[in-house]
């Protein structure tokens, strides 16, 4: 099970080369400390609706200096995309390793048991020139390696989709989520709880099927091909 200072130590152990329906080709990879400039640069761009849809602490050099500085010293995993040939990044992928109370009671209310030994809380954001590309679905297939690597088996949405953000919650159930069931935020706005169940990798299909000749018995009864 890889652990968050064995990916800091070792970040191409994540890292993806994807090429996207119509654009450039990305890289999957975790964030680094170098990457402060350009994370800015990439909260800085992100639309109002955008910002709506997901939420962080600001959006300028501070918070992306945050976020860098973070790495590996608490629960959190953060991947980038980045644009190779415009050199910028152009999404951010999160991961939290510990469950927190607000998210623990809601689960448990519909019946469900959170553990940080086995889920995980992921989000992801998108620069708005990347959205509705295949971006997303390009990139979940990887979401689910990088849980099951981290030891995880279940994975639920950070702080939930927004309900009305009916783009997402299409998105989400149209690569497995399911839905757990509405919340109330902060605000007054309606959200929802979704969750995916990671089953097993499917096992490598073994070598094709060999033949045998008749099996023929001697007098003694021991069979022999």
């Amino acid at each position: 099970m890889l652990t968050l200072t064995d990916i800091a130590g070792n970040p191409e152990r994540l890292s993806r080369r994807l090429e996207t329906r119509d654009g450039p080709v990305v890289v999957l990879r975790p964030l680094v400390h170098a990457d402060t400039e350009r994370l800015a640069g990439f909260l800085g761009a992100l639309s109002p609706g955008t910002r709506r849809f997901s939420t962080f602490d600001g959006y300028g050099l501070a918070t992306a200096g945050e976020l860098c500085a973070a790495i590996a010293r608490y629960d959190k995993l953060r991947l980038v995309l980045e644009d190779v040939p415009a050199g910028r990044i152009v999404g951010l992928l999160e991961f939290g390793l510990d469950m927190t109370p607000a998210d623990t009671a809601r689960y448990r209310d519909a019946g469900i048991r959170l553990t940080g030994a086995t889920d995980c809380r992921f989000g992801i954001t998108l620069a708005d020139d990347h959205q509705d590309r295949g971006v997303g679905t390009l990139v979940l297939p990887f979401v689910a390696e990088v849980a099951r690597l981290l030891g995880r088996t279940r994975i639920i949405l950070w702080g939930g989709v927004r309900a009305d953000n009916l783009r997402a919650v299409r998105y989400y159930e149209k690569n497995g989520f399911r839905r757990v069931g509405p919340f109330t935020e902060a605000d007054g706005s309606s959200s929802l709880d979704m969750t995916l169940d990671l089953s097993p990798p499917p096992e490598p299909a073994g070598p094709p099927a060999r033949h045998h000749r008749p099996v023929s018995h001697d007098p003694a009864g021991d069979a022999r091909p």
